[in-house]
């Protein structure tokens, strides 16, 4: 079975085709990144307009490196949400079309559970139960995953998203966009101790985030150096570092109290954020030190891919499920709603 799946939830215009659930045969995308820097963040009318632009030569580069054309496909596959409105509206509108032109099955997927089959895709052997987590630019949130198709929600952030304060920092900061990347590179030798942050909620006994007080922590830190150590490379190098351990600890701890509270020890990791090194380091150390099986997707699988789509609707689509054609975008879709 072959799955044309369209991704668009963001500033990412992506377009993939996926074999039998697990097989990734194209998996193009479209960075907008070099439009929205010069504005520090992404702005969602001009990342609308811009999908508008790239998705049917993304579509047509997907067919070609998958070698096959509209007619072999079998089902499409398309992001409802969440998201940006306007974006998921332009990828709907495209999925919608080809499923009308062409006469196929159209189907629409959660992309925070197209986050969880990301990890399927390049670990067969994960089976349900486990503990998710989903880190992004725009969520953080704790999961049980019972079955697939079959969630607990645990636990989210409170206010800002942890990828979201790596790019308000960078922004402050004037590191450039997007933060994460960024500050990933620069703290890859930096001393992640020179300052002590406290991530919100870090050692309350519940399973929420909150990052907004670590955002101001380390920008009222930045701000209380002297003008001729802000110029100092490795000082802000440590203070990012510093900054970077604060929320990775955070993750782990609240994780691992999740492990502890269900006696579940296994982890899937998703999202953006998941990509960062230093994260993926630290949680797979923690993993082999506490026994406790971490699956992380490949890089390219973390960030926002349309594989990742493909792979979820193919799996509904073998149960027998199908979406309406009148089915709107809908940018606060939480994980378990399709």
């Amino acid at each position: 079975m072959y799955c044309l799946a369209i991704e668009t939830s963001c500033d990412d215009t992506c377009v993939a085709i996926v074999k039998n659930e697990y097989s990734i045969l194209s998996n193009v995308m479209s960075s907008q990144i070099d439009i929205h820097r010069r504005f520090g963040g992404i702005v969602p009318e001009v990342a609308s307009r811009r999908h508008l632009e790239c998705l049917i030569p993304t579509l047509n580069q997907a067919c070609q490196k998958a070698n096959l054309t509209l007619k072999a496909i079998d089902l499409i596959a398309v992001t409802r949400g969440p998201g940006l409105t306007g974006s998921l509206l332009m990828g709907l509108c495209l999925g919608k079309t080809l499923a009308i032109i062409h006469q196929k099955p159209f189907i629409a997927v959660n992309h925070l559970e197209g986050h969880l089959f990301a990890s399927r895709l390049d670990h067969p052997d994960i089976t349900p139960p486990f503990i998710s987590l989903i880190v992004s630019g725009g969520h953080t949130e704790l999961n049980l995953v019972k079955n697939w198709g079959e969630y607990v929600h645990l636990g989210r952030t409170r206010d800002d998203a942890a990828g979201e304060v790596y790019d308000k920092i960078a922004k402050y900061l004037n590191i450039g966009y997007p933060g994460g990347p960024l500050i990933d590179n620069r703290t890859k030798d930096a001393n992640p101790v020179r300052f002590h942050f406290r991530g919100g909620l870090e050692d309350q006994e519940n399973f929420d985030f909150s990052f907004s007080g670590l955002k101001t922590a380390v920008i009222r830190s930045y701000n209380q150096l002297p003008e001729n150590s802000k110029k100092d490379e490795k000082l802000i190098n440590d203070l990012l570092a510093s900054f970077q351990q604060s929320v990775v600890r955070t993750l782990w701890k609240k994780t691992f109290r999740a492990i502890q509270k269900t006696g579940i020890r296994t982890v899937s990791l998703g999202g953006g954020v998941a990509a960062n090194s230093y994260l993926r380091s630290y949680f797979l150390q923690k993993g082999a030190r506490y026994k406790v099986k971490i699956f992380l997707p490949s890089p390219t699988l973390c960030t926002d891919n349309a594989a990742m789509i493909g792979s979820c609707g193919s799996f509904y689509f073998s149960k027998g499920k199908i979406s309406p054609l009148d089915l709107e975008p809908n940018p606060r879709l939480n994980l378990g709603e399709s």
